[in-house]
């Protein structure tokens, strides 16, 4: 410009100065003229807000005229060749670089968004209460962030019998039960071992285990001591003493596991009173079986039928708690004494007529609740004779019709 005006500088003359004059207005309207056509725009870069004014056709060649670059992930407001035109305005959002790791695996995000619950908002992320994240919704984001996530997981804790549902993203057994004030004593029993790392679909057992001492007094049985007596007849039993029963207090440590006694131990007793033993004289006196009453030969086994060996005692009709007729109605209070045997009928049908050794022929008439299986019981005359010349025997049963 000054070279152009220095031509004129050196005219002096009043026509010199007219001329400079009309040359500064020229060129002075030529400028207002050019600035007048430009475009006014507004770019947001970032949170930076400028307004510039423009002769560029595109967004794209302003954008690059300021030496403002747009990356792949960025958001602009307007395609970059979307023509510029007065009073626009222009948003550029630049993308942040993301690192996330969820358990441990890594993925790379680019985002605009400002905060990290924004971001998991965009990417369609939730997470759990019971997740561990690095950095809370409100955080931030600034380029390479790196937001670590370690998802939760169930156990399931069987405590004392009762099953409880704990979330946890890993530790030991023994920080998980002290995180849900889980409380243990030294007796209880944890599986597995409270050094255990967790791992998903594990279980936790607790067995409460308590220890207490019980004071009992208990009854000491009394013993049957039994002595041969060769005065008494082979088979026949006579009580020489009854037995007595002793007392002692004991002391036991019990062991309860989850409330229930799961082991009992003594760990003292005191004897307060000693036990006797029942005294029983055993016959072994050898002689010739007797007929019972008349009528049968006892000894004679008659031939053929079925054989059975069974156990035999002896009742009379005046047995105590007796009704003097048999199961099948039969009086057995008649004199002489009927030949009746009581049976099991599952094993002798009553009705059967029967040969006793021993006894003789008899009909199997009656039943009793102590009768069953192969045992017998055979009427006589009287308690007295059943339990002073009978006893107990084994005998030969013949089954004669």
């Amino acid at each position: 410009m000054q070279k152009l005006l220095k031509p004129l500088l050196a005219v002096k003359t009043k026509s010199g100065y007219s001329i400079f004059t009309a040359v500064l207005v020229t060129l002075f309207s030529t400028w207002v003229v050019f600035d007048a056509t430009k475009a006014e725009v507004v770019i947001a870069a970032d949170g930076d807000v400028q307004t510039v004014k423009t002769h560029t056709t595109t967004v794209g060649e302003l954008l690059q005229d300021l030496g403002i670059d747009v990356g792949k992930h960025d958001e602009l407001s307007h395609g970059e060749n979307t023509e510029i035109v007065d009073g626009m305005e222009i948003t550029l959002d630049s993308a942040n670089k993301i690192l996330l790791t969820i358990d441990g695996k890594t993925e790379t995000y680019h985002s605009t968004a400002q905060t990290v619950g924004q971001f998991f908002h965009e990417e369609g992320l939730t997470f759990t209460e019971h997740d561990e994240v690095s950095h809370n919704n409100i955080a931030v984001i600034k380029d390479d962030i790196e937001i670590e996530v370690k998802k939760a997981f169930p156990i399931v804790v069987n405590d004392g019998g009762k099953n409880k549902e704990l979330w946890t993203t890993g530790g030991t057994v023994k920080q998980l039960l002290q995180k849900n004030d889980i409380g243990f004593k030294r007796l209880d029993k944890i599986e597995p071992s409270l050094d255990e790392e967790l791992t998903k679909d594990m279980r936790v057992k607790i067995t409460r285990v308590e220890k207490k001492t019980e004071e009992v007094t208990e009854t000491i049985p009394f013993q049957t001591e039994e002595r041969n007596d060769s005065s008494l007849k082979k088979g026949t039993t006579r009580t020489i003493s009854e037995g007595e029963e002793g007392k002692a207090v004991r002391t036991y440590e019990i062991i309860l596991e989850n409330g229930e006694e799961a082991k009992r131990e003594l760990i003292a007793e005191d004897i307060q009173k000693e036990s006797k033993n029942k005294i029983v004289a055993i016959g072994t006196k050898e002689e010739q079986n007797k007929v019972v009453s008349s009528g049968n030969k006892a000894s004679t086994k008659p031939s053929g039928g079925k054989e059975f060996r069974m156990v035999a005692t002896a009742y009379g009709p005046d047995c105590k708690g007796c009704s003097g007729r048999s199961a099948t109605g039969m009086n057995l209070k008649q004199t002489p004494t009927p030949k009746v045997i009581a049976v099991d009928p599952s094993v002798i049908p009553l009705g059967t007529r029967v040969w006793v050794e021993g006894y003789g022929e008899a009909i199997a008439a009656d039943t009793g609740g102590s009768i069953k299986g192969n045992r017998i019981d055979v009427l006589v005359q009287s308690e007295a004779y059943a339990l002073n010349n009978w006893g107990r025997r084994t005998v030969t049963v013949k089954i004669l019709d």
